[in-house]
């Protein structure tokens, strides 16, 4: 690669609600990396949408200007001898720190990327923009994998919720109920039960996963917990967590926070697909070129009925 081709457009957000679509130097490559052009990447309305809202609590490498994003795939155009990988390969790509300028938070919205060979995960050719799912699903798995006994009970039915009850019901246990409160998430659900929690009466559960994100449903779960039960809190929280003691002491409750995923979580939830034990069909529910993102990153965001949204930078490096 020569030095004139190591640009890429970018989604950089300036600063909160400022995001704009540039063109950004990217850093040389190491022997060890890799040059990836992204064909699509997607859009966290998690962890993307306290980046936008400025809410973000204090976490490494935080600051503006910053590109976001760490659920991209792609397609290796240029790899280093030490990289372990080779030029054509379909690989997933989970974020990048390769702009000079801009901070890499996480760095994945771009339409290419200069990353380590040994943080690629190579994804067959057929799996396309489904490619983007793979790091939400190996989130669900590691939220999963961390629990002595199988989730009775996940809250929350956007598509880490899905993915949760598809990931489990993958590896063979038990299906799990599904909360939700808008009714224009309740549809969807493949072998397992959705309900509002309203309907739920059960006060003795084992294992409840909640990627809803608000903080304040805290108590009100942990009155629904068996003595010694758990709670896993696999959404990103802006808030800060506090619980009613005696309400815990009485339950002797166990709190685990599942972090981000890890390159295990990544090979199996890839695997399952290969074997069809797993699959992202209906997932992906908008579509945007990555020049609009702005709108893109809105809609996402503000409508509901956007489980996930993917921004589409094939010929953006012309």
């Amino acid at each position: 690669m020569t030095a004139p081709e190591l640009a890429a457009q970018a989604v950089v957000l300036q600063e909160p609600h400022q995001l704009a679509v540039r063109t950004l130097a990217l850093t040389p490559p190491t022997a060890a990396d890799c040059v990836v052009d992204i064909d699509y990447s997607g859009i966290s309305t998690g962890t993307e949408r306290l980046l936008w809202t400025g809410r973000m609590p204090p976490f490494p490498g935080m600051g503006y200007p910053l590109v976001p994003g760490y659920e991209s795939v792609g397609r290796i155009l240029g790899a280093g001898p030490d990289s372990g990988r080779r030029a054509g390969e379909q690989v997933f790509v989970p974020g990048a720190r390769c702009y000079n300028e801009v901070k890499g938070l996480f760095g994945g919205a771009a339409s290419r990327v200069v990353v380590p060979g040994a943080r690629l995960l190579p994804v067959p050719d057929g799996l396309g923009e489904q490619g983007v799912l793979l790091a939400l699903a190996a989130t669900a798995r590691h939220a999963v994998a961390g629990s002595a006994t199988a989730p009775e009970l996940i809250v929350g039915h956007g598509v880490l919720g899905r993915l949760l009850a598809r990931v489990m019901l993958a590896q063979g246990t038990a299906p799990p109920l599904v909360w939700e409160t808008n009714p224009q998430r309740v549809d969807g659900a493949t072998g397992y039960k959705v309900v509002h929690p309203a309907q739920d009466q059960r006060r003795d559960y084992g294992v409840i996963v909640d990627v809803s994100g608000d903080a304040s449903m805290l108590d009100g779960l942990i009155g629904r917990l068996a003595r010694g039960g758990e709670i896993v809190l696999a959404g990103f929280y802006e808030a800060r967590i506090s619980f009613d003691f005696p309400s815990a002491f009485m339950r002797e409750l166990h709190l685990r926070v599942a972090a981000e995923f890890k390159e295990p979580d990544l090979v199996a939830v890839r695997d399952a697909l290969a074997d069809g034990r797993l699959s992202f069909d209906g997932l992906i529910t908008h579509r945007s070129p990555a020049a609009e993102a702005a709108t893109a990153y809105e809609t996402a965001f503000n409508d509901p009925a956007c489980l996930k949204m993917i921004l589409d930078w094939r010929g953006a490096n012309g």
